[in-house]
C-alpha cells in the first residue's frame, strides 16, 4: 500500500489560517481535491465519514476523509480502470467494476489488498457499475443487454460462479452507451438501472432480468438523459447524476416502481461532468470526472458536496 506524499486538509484547500491551538473546522468541506491526473469515476461511502474513489487511468483507489479532506492512496496497482464502486455492509470490502477488463475486483478497505477477482465477461465490453447486497453483487454492462450477479460470502467477498441475467422485457439496446448506474431495492426484489443514451430508468427483476421501463413525469424515455450514477436514499427516492448536464436530479418513485416524478434538480458551479454519487446521512458527494477536459497528469479533479 502506497500513501500519497501530500495531505490536503479543509484548511489547506481554502487557504484558511487557523489560530495557534485552534481546532480544525468541523463542517464538511464543500470541495475536496483528489490527486492531479487521477481521472476519478466511481465513489463509495461507508458508515463513517470515509469515501473511496477510483481511477480510470490505472485502477488506483484513494481513501478520503470527508471531514478533513485528507486523501491517502489505498490501492496502487497500475492495472486497468476502476469504474463503479460499492462497499459491503460492514464497509470492509470494496467491490470495483473493471470497465473494459470485464472484471469485478474486491479489495480490503483496511489494507488495500486484493481479496478476489472475478471475470464476468470477455474483455472489450464495458462493465460499468456495481451494487452489493449482503449476499450478491450486481453489475451493469454498457455494451451488452445483461446484468451480472456474483454471490458474496458473509464478509462481502465474491465467491462462486457468475450468473448472467439477460435484460429482457422493455429493455432496448441502442447505439452508444447503454446500462450505467445500478441500485437495488431494500427488499432485494428489484434492481434499478439507468440507460444513459435514452434517458430511460428501468425496474429489473433481480432474479430473471425482466425489465420494466419506469415512466418519469409521464415519459419512459428522455426524462433522465445523460443519467450516470444513481443512489436510493430511501425506499422510493432516487438521486440520478446527469453527467454532461452537470445536474443531480431527485426522483420520487411510486410504490410499485413503475412511475416517478422529478421533484428536484440541483446544479453547482463546482460541478464539472459529475459521474457518480454517494451519501452519508443527508449529505451527498459527487465525483467530477471532467470528461470534457482533455486529461493530463496535471489535470485537477475533485469531490463536491451536495446538500
Amino acid at each position: 500500500m502506497k500513501r500519497l506524499p501530500t495531505v490536503l486538509t479543509a484548511a489547506a484547500l481554502f487557504g484558511l489560517a487557523l489560530p495557534a491551538g485552534a481546532a480544525p473546522p468541523t463542517a464538511f468541506p464543500e470541495v475536496i481535491q483528489l490527486p492531479d491526473g487521477f481521472q476519478p469515476e466511481g465513489i463509495a461511502i461507508g458508515g463513517g465519514p470515509t469515501a473511496y474513489a477510483g481511477s480510470l487511468v490505472d485502477g488506483d483507489i484513494v481513501e478520503v476523509d470527508l471531514r478533513t479532506g485528507e486523501v491517502t492512496r489505498l490501492v496502487d496497482i497500475e492495472a486497468g480502470p476502476a469504474v463503479g464502486l460499492d462497499l459491503s455492509a460492514n464497509a470492509r470490502v470494496l467491490s470495483v467494476a473493471g470497465g473494459p477488463s470485464g472484471t469485478l475486483t474486491a479489495y480490503d478497505t483496511d489494507t488495500g489488498d486484493e481479496l478476489a477477482q472475478v471475470q464476468l465477461t470477455e474483455p472489450g465490453t464495458f462493465v460499468n457499475d456495481v451494487i452489493t447486497t449482503r449476499d450478491a453483487a450486481y453489475l451493469t454492462n454498457s455494451n451488452l443487454a445483461e446484468v451480472y450477479r456474483v454471490p458474496l460470502d458473509r464478509s462481502g467477498v465474491p465467491t462462486g460462479s457468475v450468473e448472467v441475467l439477460p435484460l429482457t422485457g422493455d429493455y432496448e439496446l441502442v447505439d452508444g452507451f447503454n446500462a450505467n448506474g445500478i441500485e437495488v431495492t431494500p427488499n432485494g426484489r428489484y434492481l434499478l438501472v439507468i440507460q444513459s443514451q435514452t434517458g430511460t430508468l428501468y425496474r429489473v427483476d433481480a432474479d430473471t432480468g425482466e425489465a420494466t421501463a419506469i415512466a418519469i413525469d409521464g415519459a419512459t424515455e428522455g426524462a433522465l438523459t445523460a443519467g450516470d450514477g444513481i443512489e436510493l436514499t430511501s425506499a422510493h427516492r432516487l438521486k440520478v447524476v446527469r453527467n454532461q448536464l452537470n445536474v443531480v436530479a431527485t426522483v420520487d418513485l411510486s410504490s410499485d416502481l413503475t412511475s416517478g416524478t422529478v421533484v428536484d434538480q440541483v446544479t453547482d458551479p463546482d460541478f464539472d461532468v459529475p459521474t457518480t454519487i454517494a451519501s452519508l446521512g443527508r449529505t451527498s458527494w459527487v465525483v467530477n470526472a471532467r470528461f470534457s477536459t482533455p486529461p493530463t497528469p496535471a489535470t485537477a479533479y475533485t469531490l463536491v458536496r451536495v446538500g
